[in-house]
């Protein structure tokens, strides 16, 4: 695994190495958590909660802020992220399940 701390680093191409690695492990989990959102249409759909659920997702941009700011990452540029994820996957979910339910 390319080193990835920034003392070691002393050229671009090392950079953008040590880049290029940490982008591979974000879209693994990346995906992780997609394969995950998978599984919401049909629990949603059991539990009665719309795809939506608005509360939940003031919930989780809550949280992603918070574990940005304790982590010395910009909380905007994190919740920006999160809010595209979100909408994407929401309206995944709204192909499948419509919009009915609840907001839990």
């Amino acid at each position: 695994m390319p080193q990835t701390d920034p003392d070691n680093i002393e050229t671009m191409a090392d950079l953008r190495t040590a880049i290029d690695a940490v982008d591979d492990r974000l879209m693994a989990l990346l995906a992780e958590r997609l394969r995950l959102t998978d599984l919401a249409p049909t629990l949603k759909q059991r539990e009665g909660i719309s795809a939506a659920a608005p509360s939940r997702v003031a919930e989780v941009l809550s949280r992603v802020r918070g574990k940005a700011d304790e982590m010395g990452f910009d909380p905007g540029l994190a919740e920006a992220m999160w809010r595209r994820m979100i909408e994407t996957v929401i309206a995944r979910e709204e192909r499948v399940m419509g919009k009915k339910g609840q907001d839990r």
